[in-house]
C-alpha cells in the first residue's frame, strides 16, 4: 500500500475541497478507489499505488481550482474525475442532432459547461460557424442582428474556456454610448450610471449560471464585467475578453480594447452595424477593425443574419419588416 500527502493553504480551502457532508470527498475516494484522511490542513491518500497517484492528481488539480476561484462546483468536482479517471469519453461525446431554422438537419457539438442541466447548443448553421470560429480561433469578429446569439454564444464559450481552465479570468466589456439620456443626468455614482449599459452582459450570464456562481466568480475576480473605457492601460494574459456593441466604439477606441490582448487571451468582438449610436459621420471601429483585419491568421470574421435569430420567433419577422420598410423612413432596431 502506497502513502501519499497534500499540503492546502488554510482550514476554508479543505472545507471546500470537501463539499457538504463531505460529498466531494465521498465522490473522489469512491471513483478513484483510494482511502483519503484528513489531517489539519493536510489530506493523505493511501491505497494502490497506480490508484494513489491518479487520486493525487485529482486532489491537485481541485486545489488549483479552489486557490483561482475561492470555491469548488460539483460540475467542476465531475469535470476533474472524467479527465483522470480511465476509459473517460469527455473529449470523444457524440455531436449532437438538431434542425436548423432552413429546416436541414444540423450536426453541432454542444458547448460543455459541465454542468448536469445546463445544455448550449448552436441552432442554426450559422450558429455553429461562429462556436466552430471562437473554437479555433484567438481574435474573432462576429455582427448580425438582434437576437442571433452573437452575445449569448460567447458568453457561453467564455464560461467553457474558463472551466476547462484555458484562461484563467473573463472579462466582459461594453462602450457606455449615450443614447438619449446623458449620463450626467441619471442618478447615483459612476458605477450606477454604466450599469444599464453593462446589464444585458449580466444577463447573458446569469441565464447561463446560477445567482451563486455569478456572484461568486464576481466577487473573486474571475468574472469581471467594465465599461470599454475603464480598459485603458491594462494587459490580460489568460483571459477570455468579449467586447459587446462594438458598433459603438470609434477607431481609436477599438485599437485601444484590442492591444489589451496577453499572452494566452481570446478577444470575441460582437455587434450590430445597422444599430450604432455614435454621432454622424463617425466611422465604426467594428466596421473598420473588420476591414483591416480580416484575412489575418488566428483572426475570424462570422457574419450571422436574419436567419439565425433564435429569441421568441416573431423577432424574426419584425427585423425583416423593419428591414424590408428601410426605404420609407429611418429606423434604429431595438437590442
Amino acid at each position: 500500500m502506497t502513502h501519499e500527502s497534500l499540503h492546502f493553504d488554510s482550514p476554508d480551502q479543505i472545507r471546500s475541497l470537501l463539499g457538504s457532508h463531505d460529498e466531494y470527498l465521498r465522490l473522489v475516494r469512491d471513483r478513484m478507489g483510494v482511502q483519503v484522511v484528513i489531517r489539519g490542513d493536510e489530506i493523505r491518500i493511501s491505497g494502490d499505488p497506480s490508484k494513489v497517484s491518479a487520486g493525487l492528481k485529482v486532489f491537485a488539480d481541485l486545489q488549483s481550482i479552489i486557490r483561482r476561484h475561492g470555491g469548488l462546483e460539483g460540475s467542476e468536482v465531475e469535470r476533474i474525475l472524467s479527465r483522470h479517471s480511465a476509459g473517460s469519453h469527455q473529449n470523444s461525446s457524440p455531436e449532437s442532432d438538431h434542425s436548423g431554422s432552413n429546416g436541414k438537419r444540423l450536426q453541432a457539438a454542444p458547448i460543455d459547461l459541465f454542468e448536469h442541466a445546463k445544455r448550449v447548443v448552436p441552432r442554426t448553421e450559422g450558429q455553429k460557424v461562429y462556436v466552430d470560429a471562437i473554437r479555433e480561433n484567438d481574435l474573432i469578429f462576429c455582427s448580425g442582428p438582434a437576437g442571433c446569439g452573437k452575445t449569448y454564444l460567447s458568453v457561453a464559450m467564455a464560461i467553457h474556456a474558463l472551466r476547462s481552465e484555458q484562461v484563467r479570468k473573463i472579462v466582459l466589456v461594453r462602450p457606455a454610448v449615450e443614447a438619449g439620456e446623458k449620463l450626467g443626468f441619471l442618478p447615483g455614482d459612476m458605477l450606477a450610471k454604466v450599469n444599464p449599459y453593462l446589464r444585458p452582459l449580466l444577463d447573458a450570464l446569469s441565464d447561463i449560471l446560477n445567482f451563486e456562481q455569478v456572484k461568486r466568480y464576481m466577487e473573486n475576480d474571475v468574472i469581471e464585467i467594465v465599461p470599454l473605457a475603464f480598459m485603458r492601460g491594462r494587459t490580460l494574459n489568460e483571459t477570455f475578453i468579449i467586447l459587446d456593441e462594438a458598433q459603438n466604439t470609434t477607431t481609436t477606441q477599438m485599437l485601444m480594447f484590442l492591444t489589451r490582448m496577453g499572452e494566452g487571451s481570446k478577444i470575441v468582438v460582437t455587434g450590430d452595424p445597422t444599430q450604432s449610436d455614435l454621432p454622424p459621420g463617425t466611422r465604426s471601429g467594428l466596421g473598420d477593425a473588420i476591414g483591416r483585419l480580416n484575412g489575418i491568421p488566428g483572426v475570424a470574421v462570422v457574419q450571422l443574419s436574419g436567419q439565425d435569430i433564435v429569441r421568441h420567433r416573431l423577432v424574426r419577422e419584425i427585423v425583416r419588416a423593419y428591414d424590408d420598410g428601410s426605404s420609407k423612413g429611418t429606423h434604429s432596431r431595438g437590442r
